[in-house]
């Protein structure tokens, strides 16, 4: 593992309760964020794929409940150990894994559809064509890929200081033409992209897309 790799996943393990903590109940509070999953979960029905999907990246497991009442079967992995520890204690009813999402645990065209929620604001640039064929690879054809992300200019930013807890780690606020133009380049045919002005405490605008694998 490399360095950077290394020194994300730590800092997720090291803020793995407080992210528990911060963000229980927090998707009941954003009527947008819903409305962008159950646009997944419909068109994923509707598609007949199947139901198998994965949150890649999914921290505290706390979109698991929301995607299997919405008629998913989902699953999750992340990158940080402590992560998914978290997310097997509060939603036992549902399997994590840890992994990679540049190195997907998942058989070619073996799901429905993928969650990326606000995971891929990670990835160095250098990684992320790696991670979007990687992507690609797991979803069945007809299958769809959502993905939240921080809206931004694309530089490097160094996050979490602010938190306290004495971590760091790197982060991208990303550019929405990369965005389509990576799921486009990967295989993916664009269904919807959109976003909204920061809230509340937020200090950046957020993006959401929406795709098909062709």
């Amino acid at each position: 593992m490399d360095a950077k790799t290394e020194e994300l996943r730590a800092a997720h393990d090291g803020l793995a309760e407080f992210y528990a903590d911060r963000l229980a109940g927090l998707l009941e509070a954003m009527p947008i964020e819903r409305a962008i999953l159950d646009l997944f979960c419909e068109l994923t029905l509707a598609a007949e794929v199947g139901v198998d999907v994965a949150d890649v990246g999914c921290g505290t497991g706390r979109l698991a409940r929301y995607l299997a009442g919405q008629g998913m079967l989902p699953r999750g992995i992340d990158l940080s150990p402590e992560m998914v520890r978290v997310a097997q204690r509060d939603y036992p009813d549902f399997s994590f894994d840890v992994a990679d999402l540049r190195e997907l645990p998942f058989e070619d065209a073996s799901l429905a559809g993928v969650v990326c929620w606000y995971s891929l604001i990670f990835l160095a640039p250098s990684d992320r064509s790696t991670a979007f064929s990687e992507l690609a690879r797991v979803i069945k054809p007809g299958g769809y890929l959502v993905t939240a992300f921080k809206a931004g200019d694309g530089e490097l930013q160094r996050r979490g200081s602010s938190i306290g807890r004495g971590v760091e780690f790197d982060a991208y606020w990303l550019p929405p033409q990369e965005m389509e133009r990576r799921v486009t380049e990967a295989g993916f045919e664009t269904v919807f992209w959109g976003g909204r002005p920061a809230e509340q405490q937020e200090t950046t605008p957020q993006g959401y897309l929406l795709a098909k694998k062709m």
